[in-house]
């Protein structure tokens, strides 16, 4: 990755943000963008007028950057949609967001998606905090020359998401009369959905969760000293496992409609408690 490309990004942040004081940052996946709707906005920037970031184009990522006070006067980042690996961005758009939230002195991140569910037990509506994760591609952001700007040339990635952040999920989502679990999170590469014996063979090797992002922003966050939590919002069974025959994005979006109230205070209960 070019340092440079992340330079010229973070001089077009308005002041607004480099005075501020973020107690977190958040990537608000499909559906998730809503979550931060009762918030005070303090400030925000599309991600068009952020140099090597460029728009959201993919359906539920309204691709803003905003600055956001709770009413208990918490402060945080909201990065309301991603840049993917399938969109063809480089690998500067995809980790921009915690690049962007390390400058701005943050160093606690949580990141959400819309994922596909493998286990069993679980069911559209669901929310899983993200464990650990499974990457059977050899896509990773941390590929090309080393600069230890970005961490050490080769990260561990035996404690990428944090326990206590997950046990504080888990107890904010307790609060709020929802329990959530935690699960092993499955990367695919997209943009297509995935194979019913893909899902088959992602289940064997252990994963609850299959999807398409969270895991370049969470190695990326991790290899450079950052507290990472990430939670997954069950939009759909997986292929194989569902019983509708197809899959489409208006089904995530729909589902997360559905359950935005949960979204929502589960995300905002998770800035209050830091």
């Amino acid at each position: 990755m070019d340092i440079k490309l992340f330079d010229s990004a973070f001089a077009a942040i308005p002041e607004a943000f480099k005075k501020a004081s973020p107690i977190c940052a958040m990537v608000l996946g499909s559906g998730w963008n809503t979550a931060v709707n009762q918030l005070e906005v303090l400030a925000e920037i599309s991600y068009s007028d952020i140099p090597n970031f460029g728009g959201a184009t993919v359906i539920g990522h309204s691709g803003r950057l905003l600055l956001v006070r709770t009413k208990t006067g918490r402060e945080a980042l909201a990065f309301c949609g991603r840049r993917h690996w399938y969109e063809g961005a480089e690998w500067e758009a995809v980790v921009m967001p915690v690049e962007l939230a390390r400058r701005l002195g943050v160093s606690t991140m949580l990141i959400t998606n819309a994922a596909g569910g493998i286990r069993q037990s679980l069911r559209p509506g669901d929310m899983v905090a993200i464990r650990d994760h499974l990457r059977l591609t050899d896509i990773s952001p941390l590929r090309g020359a080393h600069n230890p700007h970005f961490g050490p040339r080769f990260p561990d990635q035996s404690a990428v998401y944090n326990q206590e952040l997950i046990q504080k999920l888990k107890t904010v989502a307790l609060e709020g009369g929802t329990i959530l679990t935690d699960g092993v999170y499955a990367f695919s590469s997209g943009p297509a959905f995935e194979t019913p014996a893909e899902i088959r063979a992602y289940g064997i090797l252990g994963a609850d969760l299959v999807g398409m992002s969270t895991v370049p922003e969470a190695m990326y966050a991790s290899s450079i000293g950052m507290k990472v939590a990430a939670v997954s919002f069950v939009s759909n069974m997986a292929a194989g496992i569902s019983p509708n025959t197809t899959l489409s994005g208006d089904e995530v979006i729909e589902c997360a409609n559905q359950n935005a109230e949960s979204m929502a205070k589960l995300v905002v209960g998770f800035v209050e408690s830091l």
